[in-house]
């Protein structure tokens, strides 16, 4: 599990947000220093952690959103000893839209999470939507783990494959998108991906057009 987990499930109440406090609460309590992150609209996780609405002047909605904006700079102090937050507010809803357009939109909380802020915390723990939308999508590229809270039901488990899934997804493209700043190809960077047997396969074929 790494440092930066992803809380995920696209079905609501199933403990989500209730997950991150707590499992954040209680890595503070072992000594860990805990950034929470709200990516949802609903800002639940921010007011859970004792944080009044009508306080946040900047939430991470004007960080997906404006390149000027740091997380940094957003980041708050909690109730909770070494537990800080990176508030939501409802304007999280329009900032998705608004990435909609954006070029590279799937990774611009990956982007945003800078060194600085990430070696700061032993943990940083992201609060998703109970959706699949772009914000999950942003918090499942950002991510170097997730943590999928169940209802042991039929219908719910069967959301958790459709999860895992696109998950799976994720980190081929993202293997990807990566190769090209390691200066190697995906062949090299991640040969045993699925991306890159694609492309040997495509290679296979180039090669056989031409004997």
């Amino acid at each position: 599990m790494g440092k930066v987990i992803a809380i995920a499930n696209q079905k609501g109440g199933v403990g989500k947000t209730t997950c991150a406090i707590n499992l954040g609460g209680a890595l503070a309590s072992l000594g860990h220093e805990v950034l929470c992150l709200d990516l949802d609209p609903q800002a639940n996780l921010t007011v859970g952690l004792g944080i009044d609405l009508n306080t946040v002047e900047r939430s991470i909605a004007d960080v997906l959103i404006d390149s000027n904006i740091t997380l940094g700079s957003i980041i708050r102090p909690t109730k909770t000893k070494k537990v800080d937050v990176a508030p939501a507010t409802l304007e999280l809803s329009a900032a998705e839209v608004e990435l909609f357009n954006a070029i590279g939109r799937e990774m611009a909380l990956r982007d945003k999470l800078s060194r600085d802020v990430v070696e700061r915390y032993d943990y940083v723990l992201i609060d998703c939507p109970p959706t699949l939308g772009l914000l999950t999508l942003n918090a499942l590229v950002a991510a170097s783990g997730v943590i999928i809270p169940v209802q042991t039901q039929y219908y719910a488990l069967k959301g958790v494959a459709a999860l895992l899934k696109i998950i799976k997804t994720i980190r081929q493209s993202v293997k990807i998108g990566e190769a090209p700043t390691a200066g190697v190809p995906i062949t090299v960077y991640e040969p045993k991906s699925d991306a890159a047997k694609s492309f040997v396969d495509l290679a296979k074929e180039v090669i056989g057009a031409h004997k």
